[in-house]
Order: C-alpha cells, then structure tokens, then sequence
C-alpha cells in the first residue's frame, strides 16, 4: 500500500503546490526561450547582443558579441532556475509520499519544452482535489447544536 500525505503536513502541501507551479511556469517560459535561442544560434548563425553598437537588442553573428551576450544569459538563468524548479519538485513529491518515478516525470518538465505547462495544471488539480477529499473525508458530519430561532408575529 502507497504512503499517503499527513494530514498535518496539508498547510504546506498547499504553499508547496503554489511554489511549484509559480516555477514550473518561469521554468517552461525560459526553457523556450532558451530553444528560440538555441534556434538562432544554431540553424540562424545568429546571437543576440544588448546594449552594442548596433543598437540595444540586436542579433549579431555568432562569436561577435561585443557587448552583453543575451544568448549567453538566458542560457544561465534558465540552468539555475532549474535547479529552484527541482527544488519545488522534490518538496512537493517528498510531502505527497509519490513514488521515485514521479519526482522523474515532473522534472522532466524542465528539460522538455511545453511539458512544464501541461504538467503544472494536471499535478496542481490532482493535489488540490486530493486535498479536498480528504478534508471533507476527515470532517465531521455534525448539525448544528443550537436550536433554530422562529421569528414571532
């Protein structure tokens, strides 16, 4: 039998639902820009410079930046806000007691462009309706102790 969630650790399955999908959208935002990137370099020949000679954002050959390398910037912020991305993913796996293959899906995310995304809204229903359940599982059914007031003419 799958270990479930405590149910003392529901508070921060919550905030840890919400920390993952805040990054799992920026991760899947700067992991295509990262490939649009990729796209320039690679197919284009073409490198994205800030604040060169020829002018604030520009695409330049590759190996001509002389200013700010954007291409090369994108590339770092992508890496490390990956590395807050399998932060979000490891505390919400470890909470939610999933098995190992899971915590592998989810991070997969990051590394396959548009699957953060798809992944980001399937996970947070899934938590959020297992949530709920839950909860209204562990609720008690009980009426109301104190008696109905009628209002008199």
């Amino acid at each position: 039998m799958p270990l479930a969630p405590k149910p003392a650790d529901f508070p921060r399955i919550r905030g840890a639902v919400k920390f993952y999908q805040v990054a799992s959208i920026i991760t899947g935002t700067l992991l295509l820009a990262l490939c649009a990137e990729m796209l320039l370099k690679y197919v284009g020949g073409l490198e994205i410079e800030l604040g060169g000679p020829a002018g604030f954002l520009a695409l330049v050959p590759v190996d001509t930046v002389t200013a700010v390398n954007l291409s090369t910037g994108i590339l770092i912020v992508h890496g490390w806000f990956y590395v807050v991305y399998l932060f979000s993913d490891f505390r919400l796996w470890s909470l939610m007691r999933w098995p190992f293959t899971r915590f592998i899906v989810i991070a997969l995310g990051g590394v396959i462009p548009f699957l953060s995304f798809f992944l980001e809204g399937r996970i947070a229903r899934e938590v959020k309706a297992y949530l709920a359940s839950r909860e209204a599982d562990a609720a008690p059914d009980v009426a109301p102790t104190t008696p109905a007031v009628e209002a008199t003419p």
